[in-house]
This record gives structure tokens, C-alpha cells and sequence, in this order.
């Protein structure tokens, strides 16, 4: 009979161990997993502050990095220069540059097929 009431006993309190309690064994494992989770995410934000912070003292140290920033960025020039851009013709630019070029066009449409 005592046996089987420690049994009990030690059975309790394993169930209360894992299962039991404010925050149970699977809380907390899944806490521990969630804690180092956030400690990956945090790595990369200082990661990503460090290089902005460099770049940013790089700005305001360094007048050829503003400069070149200013070029790329916002398209400004030096007095004499000229500045030239490219751009991509969009999808509906391209096909209508290409039906002009095909001679007249029918007003009702595509004819059915």
C-alpha cells in the first residue's frame, strides 16, 4: 500500500512538473524557443543599425558619399552638366507604340475568330 501511494505521490508530481503549475514544461520550452527567436531578430536589427550608422557618419564626414548620394539618388547636377535618363516603356506604352506602326486601326476591335 505505501508503494502504491508513493507511486501515486511521485506520478503527481511528475504530471505537475510537465503539465502542472502557472506555466507548464511545454510553456516554457516553447518561451526558450520564442526568447532565442527574438535574440536572431535583435542580432540583425544592430546589424542593420551598425550599417546605418556607419552610413550616416559617412554622409556627414565625407562630402564625395553626399555627393553621390545626391547624383543617385535625386538626380542633382552641377552647373554645366546634363543629366539623361532612361526609362522602360511600360506594357500598355509598348503594345500601343507597336499597334501604330502596324498601319490602321479597326475602331470595333479585333475581329472574332
Amino acid at each position: 500500500m505505501k508503494k502504491l501511494f508513493v507511486g501515486g505521490v511521485l506520478l503527481a508530481a511528475g504530471y505537475f512538473l510537465v503539465l502542472g503549475g502557472e506555466y507548464t514544461f511545454l510553456d516554457l520550452w516553447r518561451l526558450d524557443r520564442a526568447r532565442e527567436q527574438e535574440e536572431v531578430e535583435l542580432e540583425a536589427v544592430r546589424a542593420e543599425v551598425a550599417e546605418l550608422e556607419e552610413r550616416a557618419d559617412s554622409l556627414a564626414t565625407d562630402s564625395a558619399a553626399l555627393e553621390r548620394l545626391a547624383r543617385e539618388q535625386y538626380g542633382l547636377i552641377r552647373e554645366g552638366e546634363r543629366l539623361y535618363r532612361f526609362v522602360e516603356p511600360d506594357s500598355g506604352e509598348a503594345r500601343a507604340e507597336g499597334e501604330e506602326g502596324k498601319g490602321t486601326e479597326d475602331p470595333d476591335g479585333p475581329e472574332p475568330r
